[in-house]
């Protein structure tokens, strides 16, 4: 009963610093979390994401993220004085070593709200325990438990409702996790008839075998999707999460499977004119049965109509390179090659052919996909160049053809 009402207080009053907040529609449940999505009660649009736990010490934490995707925190107690607007640096210390100072302001009497940074939110996330403290006030401590599943669940509550709308909130704990078409099934989909064999690249991004390549790679697989290393052996790969929005999957190797590296990301923005290094497979079984590999520069830091998600490229790429690795010059891991320009189409438009112009998944995406599924991937600092036969060299422990049997629809979308 105490719990509930709790709860119910915190998410109810002001959660997460929204005026006038009304909610939870849909719900947020994993261990102790509660929540759901909220609006504004005066404009009804969606503002947030939210779920509280209470502990012992008489405060309640409040984690949410709003639709703009910034993460906050939130300390609520009963016992709290505060004028709505004051400000109080906090200190947290996660698992006795990771530091931050956060800057809180109260948005009501008895809260204050502190926006995370985006690797304040992941070290949250892994944390198990979490110690506060606020002009020299005696330490709070909070053991910290399902932050991981939490912090995914108010990630698939803001990308749900953000597409689908606040009308349709349901269970965003429940987060999707389905192939494009289950590996024990056959038969095509409704409306579509097994095709030709299609396939794209992947790499390896974890010790336990997780594989990043992209959403339209897997998307209308009939049966089987299938992974292996140049020389090697084909393997049956599971699809872990998906992402058609950002056009990531996540796939993994199977549990016997062994592999000798994976790829770390690149922990410092990349920027323009540096040089990068695009692997993969294209045409596959029309040209080598290797990966292939091509060099170039960041052309831009955005995509198409200034997408920033995106990089543009001018590393050469073709079909079957879609969902690769783009390494830096020392090797780590700077985009998810995705597309390349529609020639045809800007013939058609502008009467000149385009050259080189190409896109990658920026390297922050892939990494909120990655936390949102709970992969403990590496991240690196950028170190001395290597030689592009080098940076292959190492590459080939880890990156894969990721191939199936596609639908006729699926081919249509190539």
């Amino acid at each position: 009963m105490l719990k509930s009402t709790v709860v119910a207080c915190v998410l109810q009053a002001l959660a997460i610093g929204t005026a006038n907040a009304a909610g939870p529609f849909g719900s947020v449940s994993t261990g102790n979390w509660i929540g759901g999505a909220f609006t504004n009660d005066e404009t009804r649009a969606f503002s947030h994401c939210a779920a509280t736990a209470p502990y012992a010490n008489g405060v309640s934490l409040v984690v949410g993220q709003n639709a703009a995707g910034s993460w906050l925190l939130s300390f609520a107690s009963p016992g709290f004085r505060f004028n709505k607007g004051d400000t109080a640096p906090i200190d947290v210390v996660f698992d006795g070593h990771e530091q931050a100072r956060l800057f809180a302001t109260a948005n009501a009497p008895n809260m204050v709200t502190a926006i995370l940074p985006l690797s304040v939110a992941r070290t949250f996330q892994k944390a198990s325990l979490m110690v506060v403290t606020t002009n020299g006030s005696k330490p709070l401590q909070f053991q910290l438990t399902s932050t991981a599943p939490l912090i995914a669940a108010l990630a698939n509550c803001v990308t749900r409702v953000k597409a689908d709308g606040i009308d349709k909130a349901g269970d965003f704990t429940k987060i999707a996790a389905k192939p494009p078409a289950a590996p024990d099934r056959q038969a095509p989909p409704s409306g579509g008839k097994s095709g030709r064999a299609k396939s794209g690249t992947g790499f390896v991004v974890s010790a336990n075998g997780h594989i990043v390549t992209n959403n339209h790679v897997i998307d209308g697989c009939v049966g089987d999707i299938k992974g292996n290393l140049t020389g090697e052996a084909a393997m049956v790969l599971r699809v872990v999460s998906n992402d058609a929005n950002n056009d990531l999957a996540l796939l993994q190797a199977p549990s016997t499977t062994a592999f000798k590296d994976f790829a770390r990301i690149r922990d410092r923005s990349i920027r323009s004119g540096d040089s990068v290094v695009a692997i993969g497979f294209p045409f596959h079984g029309l040209l080598t049965s290797d990966f292939t590999v091509t060099t170039g520069i960041v052309s831009s830091l955005s995509g198409l109509r200034n997408d920033s998600r995106f990089l543009q490229i001018s590393a050469a790429v073709q079909p079957g390179n879609s969902g690769g690795p783009l390494f830096d010059t020392a090797g780590q891991i700077v985009g998810v090659v995705t597309a390349k320009l529609d020639g045809l189409r800007i013939i058609a438009t502008t009467g000149n052919i385009p050259e080189n112009i190409n896109f990658a998944i920026k390297t922050g995406a892939l990494r909120d996909f990655l936390d949102n599924s709970v992969v403990p991937y590496q991240t690196a600092e950028p170190k001395a160049e290597l030689k592009t036969t080098d940076i292959a060299g190492n590459a080939r422990a880890y990156t894969m053809l990721i191939s199936c049997n596609g639908t006729e629809q699926a081919d249509a979308k190539r």
